[in-house]
This record gives structure tokens, C-alpha cells and sequence, in this order.
């Protein structure tokens, strides 16, 4: 069963907040949102999002208010702003759906529990779609039964949204996700490079494997089109911003005294990738990093430190 409308409050519509809003509409929610982005301010207010200009305005209003931001900086911030009014109900929730550290996330809950409002650690695995109902997972974690009225709101625009545990829960399943995506990406832009450098085409390995129910993966079938082709605009997740996930990645695994070789070895790549210049390309375009020499950069991508990768014996 679908949530009746509700005025859903969103904070934060950039690539993953876009798509919320648009789907949030489309099951016909009243939504209000705010971004710093001028641009989206303008862009959501033309498609019917209530742009009051501040997320202490946003956070008033809404009946549940769902933040999605880049960073622990703005989380902060947000969460200081949210202080200045008071919540449209008693006992708000707060859906924080960002890839962040959990003690970012723990210092947000005590916080808001102080301002009347009860967050739900809620990342979302999932990236840029034009349907995210039939991809996105959400990870609740936090009070069931705060989890179970959330869910309900979630299906407008998830897969699923199940409760893994208590708070920080979702979090760390996200950074486990992570650290498989980031492992994944670089396999098959690997793989593609070795079909090259054999004189095989990739596009029959992607063929063969894709929807192999044994070595075939969703982000095989997403990202592998990406590398063959080399088009990574526009990004279903920027380098620049996945950066910030490997982070949080390797600092909580070092928190964990978890060693993580696979992991410490993809990192070289991903920082090559910035290197050349690909910081707001998906993250599909490790595979120029590993790309054949015998292959001619793409217009624009440069390809210093190379030598530095490590390579095979």
C-alpha cells in the first residue's frame, strides 16, 4: 500500500535529490525543497517543488523531510538549521539518505532528538536512473516503527526499503555496498582492457557475461556499455563525489582494523582517473586509466601517471 500524500520536505536536490523530487511528484506528494544550487532552486520550482529559499523554511513545513547531501560539512549545517523552527509535527522524521561517516550520522540523531525530530539513518544503494523504483534499496536503520512509516514514503521512489537493523545499520551495509562497487567498477574496466590488448572485442564479453546468473552483475550490464563506448557524460555518479565514498570506505575499515587490499589497490586507480581530468565523468572512466596504450585518449582526457599503477610481473 501506497503512503497517502504528504508534504514531504527534501534538502538537497542535486543528483540523487532530483530524482526523489521528480518521483515524489509523480505519485503526486506536495513537496518543498532547497538546495544552495540556485539553478535547481529554479529548475524543481519550475516542475511544481515549493523552492521557499532556506532549509530551515523546508524543515517547517514538511511532514517528513528527507536530506540528501555531499558532504558532513552540510549536514552540520543543515542540522543547525533545522534548530530555528520548530517541526510541523510532533515527532518528525528525518530520512538521512547521504553516504557519510556514522559519527557524522550519530551526532545528527542526538541533535535532532533534541529539536523534536527522529532521523532514520537511510543511504540509498542505488545511482542515477530514470526509474529508481526498480533499482534503489534503501537501508533503513533506526526505531521500527519510525522505519515502517518511512518505508511507506519510499516506495514512491525504491526498489525496497527494509530495515537492516538499529540506527548506523544502514550506513555501514552502504559502506560494505560501496566497497563492492568500487572493486566491481575497476574489474571490469580491467576486464575490458585485457579483451582489447587480446584483440577481442569487449562488447561480446559483455554479451556472454552481462546476463550470466553466475558472473553477470547490474553494474557489469550499467557501466561496462560506458568503457566500451568511452562516453561518461552525463554521470551516473561523478568521480569527484565517489572520492568522497572511498573515504568513507577506508576510514571506517581502518576504524575497524579491517584490512582491505583490493580496496587500497583500486584507490590508485580512482586517483589516476582525477588525475586525468575526469572529475566530473562517471566513474565508469577508470577505464582510460587501464585503457591499451595502443588506444587513443578521447578529446579532453589526459593520461599523466600511468607508470605509477601497478603492473603485473
Amino acid at each position: 500500500m501506497s503512503a497517502p500524500p504528504l508534504r514531504v520536505g527534501l534538502i538537497g536536490l542535486g543528483t540523487m535529490g532530483s530524482i526523489m523530487a521528480r518521483t515524489l511528484l509523480a505519485q503526486g506528494h506536495e513537496v518543498w525543497g532547497h538546495d544552495p544550487v540556485a539553478r535547481l532552486r529554479q529548475r524543481w520550482a519550475r516542475a511544481g517543488v515549493h523552492t521557499p529559499g532556506s532549509n530551515a523554511e523546508v524543515a517547517g513545513q514538511a511532514q517528513v523531510l528527507i536530506l540528501s547531501l555531499p558532504s558532513a560539512d552540510a549536514l552540520r549545517s543543515v542540522v543547525q538549521e533545522c534548530a530555528l523552527v520548530a517541526p510541523a509535527q510532533r515527532g518528525q522524521i528525518v530520512m538521512e539518505t547521504s553516504t557519510l561517516p556514522l559519527a557524522d550520522k550519530l551526532w545528527a540523531v542526538r541533535e535532532l532528538r533534541r529539536q523534536g525530530r527522529v532521523m532514520l539513518d537511510a543511504p540509498i544503494s542505488g545511482t542515477a536512473t530514470p526509474s529508481p523504483e526498480t533499482t534503489w534499496i534503501m537501508y533503513l536503520s533506526g526505531p521500527v516503527a519510525a522505519c515502517r512509516q518511512a518505508a511507506r514514503l519510499a516506495r514512491a521512489f525504491t526498489l525496497s526499503a527494509p530495515r537492516v537493523g538499529p540506527l548506523g545499520s544502514g550506513i555501514k551495509l552502504k559502506i560494505a555496498a560501496n566497497h563492492l562497487v568500487a572493486v566491481y567498477n575497476v574489474a571490469c574496466a580491467e576486464m575490458v582492457a585485457l579483451c582489447q590488448a587480446m584483440g577481442l572485442d569487449p562488447q561480446v564479453a559483455l554479451l556472454h557475461m552481462g546476463s550470466s546468473p553466475y558472473i553477470g552483475t547490474g553494474l557489469m550490464r550499467l557501466r561496462m556499455p560506458m568503457m566500451i563506448q568511452r562516453e561518461y557524460l552525463p554521470a551516473t555518479m561523478k568521480m569527484e563525489l565517489w572520492q568522497k565514498d572511498m573515504q568513507v570506505i577506508g576510514d571506517m575499515a581502518r576504524a575497524a582494523r579491517c584490512p582491505t587490499p583490493l580496496l587500497n589497490a583500486c584507490s590508485a586507480v580512482y586517483t589516476a582517473a582525477m588525475a586525468q581530468g575526469l572529475t566530473e565523468h562517471d566513474t565508469a572512466a577508470v577505464a582510460e586509466v587501464l585503457a591499451p596504450a595502443s588506444l587513443a585518449a578521447p578529446s579532453g582526457v589526459r593520461r599523466p601517471g600511468r607508470a605509477a599503477l601497478p603492473r603485473s610481473a
